[in-house]
């Protein structure tokens, strides 16, 4: 009788070392399932899934705590047209403000109308504590004409971001350990494939962090700039004064003048010509005929008739 109760005790301890064994076996296997791209990687190394399975599973557990974040991770913008007298001047000044809070100026574009008027827009990047503050210095520097501000709340998408780089760093680690087992050349090319993978989908999640933090840590105001148009000067009466007839007058004076001058000026060609045939004539000319007329002269006195005789003279009674 004593030796059937000692063998009883036996055959439980037996049963319940069994059970523990089962248990353990299918927690592994189950942790394994959970990862498709981890069990192909796990298959190209026989013997080594049940040990890689088990230091996933502590891997799985620990990414899956992540800390809360502290703070609200909000992506700032701000658009504003504030119409200013000088846009050079205020281009400077919000340079220095930018620049006074930690900030810098980014994209710059300049234009100008076909009136001469300047326009400008600017991108300035500033810290997120000094958003509110930068803001209200650049509605101050003249008419502010318009302005939009948004925000935009991605902490969820943040702590996404964190998680997935979590995951995958461990995902990366596994693989290059299971390069470090294998002795077949087949098992190492196909796991360098699978790293160079799990590689570039860590940089992507890398970029895609470093993005939202700079939006998140840094607000963006795109600032536009324009000049204040010059007032016209009030419409006058169109009636004409004194004055104006004066002018008018001076007007007509001075274009009769310019007319005489022309016509003088079309003229004195002509005069000129007449002026040297005029000096021909009384040099030259002139003085010939007065000294022809003296020598025609100087021939004598015609001959006189013959004297009538007397008996003809009776004849002729």
């Amino acid at each position: 009788m004593r030796t059937r109760h000692s063998v009883r005790p036996v055959q439980a301890l037996a049963g319940l070392l069994l059970a523990s064994a089962l248990v353990l076996t299918g927690c592994s296997s189950s942790v394994d399932k959970t990862s498709a791209s981890d069990a192909g990687a796990k298959a190209a190394v026989p013997g080594t899934a049940q040990q890689e399975g088990a230091s996933g599973s502590g891997n799985a557990r620990n990414t899956k705590s992540v800390p809360k974040l502290t703070a609200s991770s909000i992506i700032r913008t701000a658009s504003l047209s504030v119409r200013v007298k000088d846009v050079p001047k205020a281009l400077d000044e919000a340079r220095t403000t930018t620049e006074n809070a930690g900030g810098f100026v980014g994209n710059e574009t300049t234009t100008r109308d076909g009136q001469g008027h300047e326009r400008t827009r600017v991108v300035l990047r500033v810290p997120t504590d000094k958003y509110d503050e930068v803001l209200a210095d650049l509605e101050g520097a003249g008419k502010l004409l318009d302005r939009t501000a948004k925000a935009q709340d991605v902490t969820d998408q943040v702590v996404d971001v964190e998680s997935r780089i979590a995951s995958q760093r461990a995902s990366v680690a596994r693989v290059r350990e299971l390069m470090d087992r294998a002795t077949k050349l087949s098992d190492v090319v196909e796991l360098e494939g699978e790293l160079s993978t799990r590689e570039s989908d860590l940089e992507a999640l890398l970029a895609q962090q470093s993005s939202l933090k700079d939006r998140t840590s840094l607000a963006t105001i795109t600032l536009s700039l324009s000049q204040t148009p010059v007032a016209k000067a009030a419409a006058k009466d169109d009636s004409p004064g004194f004055v104006d007839a004066v002018a008018g007058g001076w007007h007509v004076f001075v274009t009769l003048l310019r007319w005489i001058a022309l016509a003088l000026g079309a003229v004195l060609p002509f005069a000129a010509v007449a002026a040297l045939l005029a000096v021909l004539w009384l040099r030259l000319v002139r003085p010939r005929r007065a000294a022809a007329v003296p020598a025609a002269t100087a021939v004598g006195p015609l001959p006189a008739a013959p004297p009538v005789r007397e008996e003809e003279q009776g004849g002729q009674d």
